[in-house]
């Protein structure tokens, strides 16, 4: 395991990349006691690691003395870096460090939007250590898929001349995309063929998200060479996912993977 470090309990840990950045992190301490897999989870878009599903997650795992990280990508949160700067290939590299280096065993990663997409490549890139994959409004591809059909031909132009764009929000922050998120993006695509992914996949969906439409889960679903896949659709519940009905949603799907084991 690497050398970390923290100030203090109430401050995240750091995990240091290969180009002198830091990944911040929040882990519970790995249980000798059982050999339940641990449980990764991967923030959306702008998003970061002290949301209410990741808090809720790590509540439920220390209840289950289950092993838990919640992390920043570069760029955002509490982690290193300009988040201009970011794109899929460099928040890619951060998961894998963290599923490498800050956990043990097997592994169930809980993606939610960008970070479904996220959770999709780290388990194409280490199937070994993947027990299973809960995505909430998972966003795969959404650069191609989902953002380009959906920016104006004025802001496609900014983007081209200025490198970026600011777009309006229904959320706290107006999001940026760059220039460069999307040609990037473009390496990483994964729903133009079969995804070569065998564990069991849990998608829970809002029916009334507008960021990704819930028919999206269903494209991701029979993309997937699994036979154990399911889209739980969840009514009056909307991209975010954190209404207290959503979050107990998401507990039973944890506990139905967790007695697996």
């Amino acid at each position: 395991m690497p050398t970390t470090f923290s100030e203090n309990n109430r401050l995240p840990k750091k995990l240091k990349t290969s180009d002198e950045n830091f990944i911040a992190y929040h882990s519970t301490d790995i249980s000798e006691l059982n050999n339940l897999p641990g449980i990764i989870f991967m923030t959306g878009y702008m998003s970061n690691m002290d949301g209410s599903k990741a808090l809720a997650i790590e509540e439920f795992a220390r209840e289950r003395g289950q092993s838990f990280v919640r992390f920043d990508y570069f760029g955002h949160g509490q982690s290193s870096g300009n988040f201009s700067d970011g794109h899929i290939g460099i928040w890619l590299e951060n998961a894998i460090s963290v599923l490498d280096q800050l956990s043990e065993g097997p592994q169930i990663l809980v993606g939610s939007s960008m970070g479904g997409w996220l959770m999709f490549l780290a388990a194409l890139a280490r199937p070994e250590r993947v027990a299973g994959l809960v995505g909430l409004a998972a966003a795969p591809d959404f650069t191609e898929e989902l953002l380009l059909k959906e920016l104006t031909e004025e802001q496609v132009a900014e983007i081209k001349v200025n490198g970026q764009v600011t777009v309006s929000s229904e959320y706290d922050d107006d999001y940026i995309f760059t220039k460069k998120l999307i040609d990037e993006g473009r390496k990483y695509l994964i729903l133009n063929d079969r995804v070569e992914i065998n564990c069991p996949v849990r998608l829970l969906h809002g029916i009334e998200d507008v960021s990704v439409p819930w028919e999206f889960a269903i494209k991701i679903q029979e993309q997937l060479i699994s036979t154990d896949v399911e889209v739980i659709l969840l009514k009056n519940s909307d991209h975010r996912l954190s209404k207290p009905n959503n979050l107990v949603k998401l507990r039973s799907v944890l506990d139905e993977f967790v007695n697996c084991f």
